[in-house]
């Protein structure tokens, strides 16, 4: 506690001591005697300034004038005779007709723990002391306590409030209500102006010091037992949002989402006794939390009930609160039909956890200013979406909240991006799942463009793969994900199945800034979100292992940040639906099958060289997981490179013949230093235009260096040189071949290092 004031009291006690030296009288020796000089506790102050006639009768009918004539340490916003006579004639009601439980209520809402002056007001109460300007709330002592609660199903009973925000209730907390100010000095610190406080209360100036709708009209009346600030309106204490909206018909929809789809009621026997012993009465006491899909791991941003804010310190409610933006029922409603039902026939049938996220797209874990909308954030990262003017057609400030009723529904992420369309349709449930592993919050912004190709949960159960969390076992990591080659009944489960599953899905995910696939009727190449690359021509789309039987596009949907295509099949690495990609290798040997093809003359060399496998069609050099680029001499190119000596040849004439199985070590090794010089290292180029520069071959020089090819990228052409300098050009109409995490180029000549 931090008693700002006691110097006063310190130099009064000093004052005595000085006396105390100069005389020995038994009166100035009686140290516990009160000084005269201390100003009398709050009551009496107030009874002392007379301009408080109805709030004292208010204090007596109360039973707080004990409290305020005696010891304690409070703050006291005191509203003068004037704002009971407005108070008076606005409610209808009178002093006489005010009994002790409107008395106490009046009174606790404005009665503040600890005493604080105008300037202390606006600084938070830290662990670490007080911090200057970053306050605008203080606990006060009224609280809800026991009360009447109706549940969505239509049970009855004795419910109270949680007092901490993860579900959790203490017994001992009251959950006291907290009650806001505006000062110049915090405005000043967070750059509002009077205008955020304007919006919320129209027909009160703006003062620099104002307290909910009051103007303090005299600030800093010093009372024995702490602090008056005279103001001229009677305040009443607000609702947290979970009583607010139970007044509110208007916004009944978005309750009921709350009180059907969260809301859950926890027994609590130490509350029970507690009610027992206060009433007599026997009714058990429930707690109200909202952990109803905590199962699925899905919670509201913040327990609507809760007046305690974060509880991370013990008094960080001081310097924040919540923020609920809520649509009104028609709004709403429309909004749930034509989005989050397209797929579903009613939100019984979807899974819960996706009306959480639509409530919490509305639910903010902090203090939303009128003039901050662009620069709060919810839970999911999304600011406010909303015209503080024209969308917002409620709004007050609450005891646990800033609250804006709105004419719109927020415009998540989650139900407009590229992503809802897997998301909000139960087709999709495995694409959905392997999304929030790796790229959900990736496609999830709205201000990039993606292109994804959706899989169906048929489509992965055609190609053998599944998601079945009932065949989960402990011992076996994710185990739920399992492959059944077509024509068997072998189930593989495991960690392998699910990486298979995250590449098939990441192949799918393009990222498309300039809306590059927004049409694929023609012909193209693009690499998707994990670097692997995938080819479309007239509605059709090739991925390494479909290159030779496409899936056929469907439909598309259009989203905030990009599109989706529907395909009948999946963009899979592994060819006939298999869970093994081909070798770079074998895929060489297709393109090099005979001796019309172009890639002949060089699978001829490779496929007889030291860094080739014939079993395995494995590359030394090339390994499983890692990106490589394949520049391939055409058969004119080969023979180019032989009759220059840079390639093993027989004969003696300007022509010679190919050697593509020499003998010597020598000839072996210049196969495939070759070779080498021709492959890039971990990194995929395509003629799309994206990538130029020196980049690294799998070739060494003599120290163990990489040898480096300049690549010249536009879309449409790409021409290399090599270390001399000598130029090649990629045969378009032959390249951008699909193979492992790789790309193979024809080129119309060959590469010379140094």
């Amino acid at each position: 506690m931090m008693f700002q004031y006691s110097f006063r009291y310190f130099f009064v006690i000093l004052g005595g001591v000085f006396t105390l030296l100069s005389s020995c009288t038994k009166e100035e020796l009686d140290i516990y005697k009160r000084p005269a000089t201390l100003e009398p506790p709050i009551y009496q102050t107030l009874q002392s300034k007379g301009n408080f006639t109805s709030l004292l009768g208010v204090i007596d009918k109360s039973g707080y004038q004990r409290t305020l004539s005696s010891a304690g340490y409070w703050t006291f916003f005191a509203p003068n005779d004037d704002a009971f006579k407005t108070y008076f004639t606005s409610t209808g009601l009178t002093l006489a007709a005010i009994d002790s439980v409107k008395a106490r209520e009046i009174v606790q809402s404005m009665l503040v723990f600890n005493a604080f002056d105008q300037t202390r007001l606006p600084d938070y109460q830290s662990p670490l002391g007080w911090q200057e300007a970053r306050a605008f709330r203080r606990k006060t002592a009224y609280y809800t306590g026991f009360y009447d609660e109706t549940t969505f199903e239509g049970t009855k009973l004795k419910a109270v409030s949680l007092n901490r925000p993860n579900n959790n209730y203490i017994v001992g907390d009251n959950n006291n209500k907290h009650i806001s100010y505006f000062t110049s000095e915090y405005f000043s610190a967070i750059g509002l102006s009077a205008t955020d406080y304007n919006y919320f209360y129209p027909n009160t100036p703006y003062t620099g010091f104002n307290v909910m709708e009051a103007k303090v009209v005299n600030a800093d009346i010093f009372a024995e037992n702490g602090m008056i600030h005279e103001i001229d309106h009677v305040l009443n204490p607000q609702p947290s949002i979970d009583e607010f909206l139970r007044t509110k018909p208007q916004y009944s929809v978005f309750r009921n989402l709350i009180e059907k789809y969260a809301s859950t009621y926890a027994l609590n026997d130490p509350m029970t006794t507690k009610y027992a012993n206060l009433t007599g009465k026997g009714d058990k006491v429930y707690v109200k939390t909202f952990n109803k899909q905590a199962s699925s791991g899905k919670f509201l941003t913040f327990a609507p009930n809760c007046e305690n804010f974060l509880k991370n310190a013990e008094n960080d409610s001081q310097l924040d609160m919540w923020t609920a933006f809520i649509p009104t029922n028609d709004v709403l409603t429309q909004y749930i039909n034509n989005v989050l039902l397209e797929n579903y026939t009613s939100l019984d049938a979807m899974p819960p956890g996706i009306i959480i996220d639509l409530i919490n797209a509305h639910l903010f874990p902090t203090t939303v200013w009128p003039s901050k909308f662009r620069n709060s954030f919810n839970a999911l990262g999304e600011e406010a979406r909303f015209d503080a003017n024209a969308d917002v057609v409620e709004k007050k400030v609450l005891s646990n909240a800033m609250f804006y009723g709105t004419n719109r529904v927020q415009s998540s992420n989650l139900f407009a991006s590229v992503y809802s369309k897997a998301y909000l349709d139960p087709k999709f449930s495995i694409m959905t799942r392997i999304l929030d592993m790796d790229w959900k919050n990736t496609i999830l912004n709205p201000r990039v463009n993606y292109t994804l190709f959706m899989i169906s949960d048929e489509a992965f159960k055609a190609a053998g793969y599944d998601y079945d969390p009932s065949k989960f076992v402990s011992n076996v990591a994710n185990s739920e994900w399992g492959y059944t080659p077509p024509g068997s009944t072998t189930r593989t489960p495991g960690t392998s199945v699910l990486a298979s599953l995250q590449r098939i899905v990441a192949t799918s995910v393009i990222y498309t800034p300039q809306n590059q696939l927004n049409n694929l009727s023609g012909k193209g190449v693009i690499d998707a979100i994990n670097g692997e690359y995938i080819k479309f021509e007239n509605n059709k789309v090739y991925s390494t292992g479909t290159k030779n039987a496409p899936i056929t596009v469907t439909g598309s949907k259009t989203a905030t940040n990009g599109k989706v295509y529907y395909t009948n099949g999946l963009l899979n690495f592994a060819p006939n639906n298999t869970s093994i990609a081909d070798p770079i290798g074998k895929d060489l040997s297709v393109l090099g099958a005979t001796a019309d093809l172009p890639y002949y003359n060089f699978y001829q060399y490779l496929k007889n060289s030291t860094a080739f496998t014939a079993a395995t069609f494995a590359i030394n050099g090339v390994n499983e997981g890692s990106f490589y680029t394949f520049f391939v001499p055409d058969n004119a190119a080969i023979q180019a490179a032989v009759n220059a000596g840079v390639l093993p040849g027989t004969g003696t004439g300007a022509v010679k013949t190919p050697n593509f199985n020499p003998t010597s070590l020598l000839d072996k090794k210049i196969v495939e230093d070759f070779i080498n010089y021709h492959i890039l290292n971990k990194k995929v180029v395509a003629t799309d235009g994206k990538e130029s520069g020196a980049m690294e071959t799998l070739l060494k020089d003599a120290v163990g260096d990489p040898v480096k090819i300049s690549v010249i990228n536009a879309v449409g052409s790409m021409q290399l040189a090599d270390a001399t300098s000598k130029k090649s050009n990629v045969r378009v109409d032959k390249s951008n071949n699909l193979s492992n995490r790789a790309m193979i180029h024809l080129i119309d000549g060959y590469l010379k290092a140094n």
